[in-house]
């Protein structure tokens, strides 16, 4: 019997991580194309051109390999979103980098979304989280109601529940991707400009 990798990363050959690189490539490419159900352990081994003793190897379960994947893209569109939002010299201007960057990243990284909804949807039909808050994942909306504290004690921001406003805008810019993935035809670049508004006209102070 073939020994399993060892469990810390930071023990990996480099020829290790390669090689789990290559296998969570390969299911970021079958989910995308095929559907999470489809992204079977001998589905992905055939596609990296292993055994499926070789996938086990690195990954003890379809469940971790998928879980790796979905890791990774969330990874990702962070990294994406951060970096953004860092450039903006102040408090709106990162609110509003923050919206732009998250329809920006989606826009430029369809398959990654497919990932990220493949994963995180039931089988019903994908129209019900598998678990109530499970989209809500690497601190979204916390990411999110921390940009508009920060506005808010800066005194350019009206008085509201940052937690709440950072859900709506995020419900919002969920229903546009959402819909824009059901109907590619929808302009999402002026679809993002009305949720620039739609974000300023909520958090401005009003005369």
């Amino acid at each position: 019997m073939t020994p399993r990798r060892s469990a810390d990363p930071d023990a990996l050959t480099f020829t290790e991580r390669a090689r789990r690189e290559q296998l969570i490539e390969c299911t970021i490419d079958l989910i995308s194309t095929r559907g999470y159900p489809a992204a079977s352990l001998s589905a992905i081994a055939e596609r990296a051109g292993l055994s499926k003793a070789a996938v086990l190897y690195h990954f003890t379960s379809k469940d971790n390999l998928t879980r790796a994947a979905l890791d990774r893209v969330l990874e990702q569109f962070g990294a994406y979103v951060t970096e953004r939002v860092a450039r903006a010299a102040y408090p709106k201007d990162a609110i509003i980098a923050y919206v732009r960057a998250m329809i920006g990243y989606q826009q430029a990284n369809r398959r990654q979304v497919r990932v990220i909804t493949e994963m995180l949807l039931d089988d019903h039909g994908g129209t019900q989280l598998k678990t109530p808050g499970a989209h809500d994942t690497h601190e979204r909306w916390q990411t999110l109601a921390a940009l508009l504290t920060d506005g808010q004690r800066a005194g350019v921001l009206r008085e509201f529940d940052p937690q709440t406003l950072a859900l709506a805008i995020g419900g919002a810019i969920d229903g546009v991707i959402g819909h824009w993935l059901a109907h590619p035809g929808l302009d999402l670049d002026a679809a993002a400009a009305e949720l620039e508004t739609f974000t300023l006209h909520a958090i401005e102070r009003r005369g």
